[in-house]
């Protein structure tokens, strides 16, 4: 969908006030959403399409999402979260599952970046590299 400057403008202001302090407000959205609602702007559609994706891009950038090969005692776990605290900042919150396709190491995304230090992936970027 083809967004117009105006309505991803329009997005972006409303965006910003349903985060106050740089983190995202769950009553402020549900303000913002009732206001478009209740006003119906023009192009109410394509900026309501943008400030969904704004919103879940912003979701997706505070919660990590932290694959193992094995379990993490609650320790490592909590070391885990303090480094993803001090990386990007306290407001990532981590989602811990078990991988053993992983065979050992770690693999984190956060919103769109992902950090991968497992088994797995270094055998077949071995292998990658041995074909060719």
């Amino acid at each position: 969908m083809k967004l117009s400057k105006e309505a991803r403008k329009g997005a972006r202001l409303l965006f910003n006030a349903a985060c106050p302090n740089g983190k995202l407000d769950e009553a402020k959205i549900r303000q913002v959403l009732v206001n478009i609602q209740e006003r119906r702007p023009p192009q109410s559609g394509q900026i309501l399409h943008e400030f969904h994706r704004l919103v879940r891009l912003s979701i997706e950038r505070s919660t990590a999402t932290v694959e193992t090969a094995v379990a993490l005692s609650a320790t490592q776990q909590s070391e885990v979260q303090a480094a993803l605290h001090q990386r990007f900042g306290s407001g990532v919150n981590a989602a811990f599952s078990l991988n053993p396709d992983l065979i050992a190491g770690t693999r984190v995304r956060v919103g769109s970046d992902i950090y991968d230090s497992n088994v797995r992936e270094r055998l077949a970027r071995l292998r990658h590299g041995l074909s060719h």
